[in-house]
């Protein structure tokens, strides 16, 4: 009997992961720019935290998180996203105390949740997310929108687009939570079970629904700017302002609310226009969430984040045809030829390892032909052929595979200088 991997996860092999890897370094060098330091939360959390922070009307609540009860009797929830982890450990850890604020933070790590899988959406994804808790100032908003955009456009992604909304304040939700009531009051019965829920609980999660997203209703509903106060209205114009200064495009989209209770004021997405990405095209998608840190028990921290998933980003290249340059190469390939010569190989490729240079060997005995052929199919850069003769003379021939140059050079040269005579080679073909 074989055992697959379970629905909704897939394994990363060789050859894709060193995709990965590139994307995780881009990461953290965007974030060391803008001066988020990295946050690592545990993988379960209590279910509670969900519950009181993402809203019990959303469907990461209802459908989708992955709740178990362990041998404690505790209710621990796999975390399906990474805001509230992370707001929770700011407050359990006094972070709010810090000398400097607001206090920026990123994470990457994987998150469940219990969907239809789908192309670049598993149960198991990796986010990479960034909080910034500590300032209510309307131009942090922008940094981080302009964060995330970064990290997409060093990836290579041409075809993206800034959606941006206000899910306005207190009051203002309030007001729009009257109109959409007395909106979809009379035709409920119509619409989901999930919705004729919604209507008394949190009659904005109707806007969320997937199943009833073409019903005309959906269309005609009240809009949230039309209800924004005063004081909402001039902190989007802000928001907006920032983005402007610099100079990153956007849309309004009044229909924007995201799936997550937290959230008010600012809420965006960033979005594919790749051809052939499919029909979910959001790649990233955040907001501020005033308020969360009280209901968790710190003191008064406006926050604002996002999350953006790795495998979306992947996909969303792939649409575009772009492929991430410079990904780890083998330096160099060492061919032995007999006993004598795979002792000194042994030892050859050991030196240059601990000289930072990536280097190979056979390890199943083949002939030379076969070596080389594995040199090229490891796409190394250099190549040696180690024999009596090389051993005899103490000297072996560096052959830079791009054009077949070779010169003769001692073992020891090649160990300290590898770097220059590398750099060279490579100019020298340009």
């Amino acid at each position: 009997m074989s055992i697959n991997v379970p629905r909704g996860t897939k394994d990363l092999l060789p050859g894709e992961t060193e995709k990965w890897q590139a994307v995780e370094e881009l990461i953290r060098d965007t974030c060391r720019l803008f001066q988020y330091k990295e946050i690592r939360t545990p993988i379960f959390e209590h279910t509670e935290l969900f519950t009181r922070s993402v809203g019990d009307t959303t469907d990461i609540v209802q459908k989708e998180m992955y709740t178990f009860t362990d041998r404690g009797d505790r209710s621990l929830t796999l975390r399906p996203e990474g805001t509230a982890p992370v707001v929770r450990s700011f407050v359990e850890n006094k972070l709010f105390g810090l000398p400097n604020q607001p206090v920026k933070l990123y994470y990457t790590g994987p998150m469940f949740r219990y969907e239809r899988q789908q192309a670049g959406r598993y149960r198991q994804f990796v986010q990479f997310g960034v909080e910034a808790i500590g300032s209510k100032d309307p131009s942090i908003d922008a940094e981080v929108m302009a964060l995330a955009m970064s990290v997409y456009k060093k990836a290579g992604l041409k075809k993206i687009k800034l959606v941006i909304n206000s899910l306005g304040d207190t009051e203002s939700r309030q007001a729009h939570r009257v109109a959409l009531s007395a909106h979809f009051s009379p035709h409920i019965q119509e619409f989901c079970s999930d919705c004729q829920n919604r209507l008394e609980k949190n009659p904005l999660r109707i806007l969320d629904c997937k199943v009833d997203r073409e019903n005309p209703l959906m269309a005609t509903a009240p809009k949230l700017p039309d209800y924004l106060n005063e004081e909402s209205a001039a902190y989007f114009a802000k928001v907006k302002h920032y983005l402007d200064i610099l100079n990153i495009k956007y849309e309004v989209d009044p229909n924007l609310v995201r799936g997550l209770d937290y959230y008010n004021h600012t809420a965006f997405e960033i979005m594919s226009e790749g051809e052939g990405f499919g029909a979910i095209t959001t790649l990233a998608g955040g907001g501020r969430y005033n308020g969360l840190v009280e209901d968790l028990g710190g003191p008064e921290s406006p926050g604002i984040g996002f999350g953006m998933s790795i495998e979306r980003l992947l996909l969303a290249l792939e649409a575009e045809g772009e492929e991430f340059k410079n990904l780890p190469t083998l330096d160099v390939y060492v061919v032995a030829m007999g006993e004598a010569a795979k002792d000194k190989a042994v030892s050859f490729v050991s030196q240059l390892r601990q000289n930072n240079v990536s280097a190979e060997m056979d390890y199943l005995d083949r002939k030379i032909k076969a070596q080389m052929k594995s040199a090229d199919r490891l796409n190394a850069k250099f190549s040696v052929v180690i024999g009596d003769n090389e051993l005899e003379s103490g000297k072996i021939s560096l052959k830079y595979l791009a054009n077949g140059n070779q010169q003769q050079l001692t073992f020891e040269e090649i160990v300290e200088n590898f770097t220059k005579i590398a750099t060279k080679a490579t100019e020298e073909l340009a």
